[in-house]
């Protein structure tokens, strides 16, 4: 996601062991809608984005991969913009942004940690490489990776 420049400062002087202490959860619908979308994307990359407030995640909004590609994604600037302004009208806030790996671990790759624009969002990958999805969560600050759990509720 070149084309986003978010900052958080607050959150670049924190340390990722107390970052990857909260867990992340999400409602079950937006869980299953953020797999179902991994499995739509297939055998491209696919995105979205995660609205909620703090570490919950109340909606999660399907967007276009704008690279089309099975390695790497990127998110149009206006579908990201369209999904803050609705996040806003609701009272919430965009936490996130979810992409699937199609061959490969759920872990970030160079790339990902490269274009994570945002220190203060949580990035969450959906592996497709075996026969059950597998979803993690991480937060990058400075290049540095630090998963954080994930619960549904």
């Amino acid at each position: 996601m070149p084309s986003v420049s978010v900052t958080s400062p607050s959150l670049t002087s924190l340390s990722l062991t107390s970052l990857s202490l909260t867990s992340l959860s999400f409602t079950k619908l937006a869980y299953a809608e953020m797999i179902g979308n991994a499995y739509d994307g297939y055998p491209l990359e696919a995105c979205g984005l995660l609205v909620g407030k703090g570490t919950k995640v109340h909606r999660f909004v399907a967007c276009t991969n704008e690279a089309a590609s099975a390695r790497v994604y990127t998110i149009p600037g206006r579908e990201l913009l369209r999904a803050e302004i609705a996040a806003e009208d609701e009272g919430l806030e965009i936490i996130g942004v979810f992409h699937s790996h199609t061959h490969s671990e759920p872990y970030p790759s160079p790339t990902d940690v490269a274009q994570a624009p945002d220190p203060g969002w949580f990035y969450v990958i959906v592996s497709l490489k075996r026969e059950a999805p597998e979803a993690r969560c991480y937060r990058i600050v400075d290049g540095t990776i630090a998963e954080v759990p994930i619960s549904l509720g």
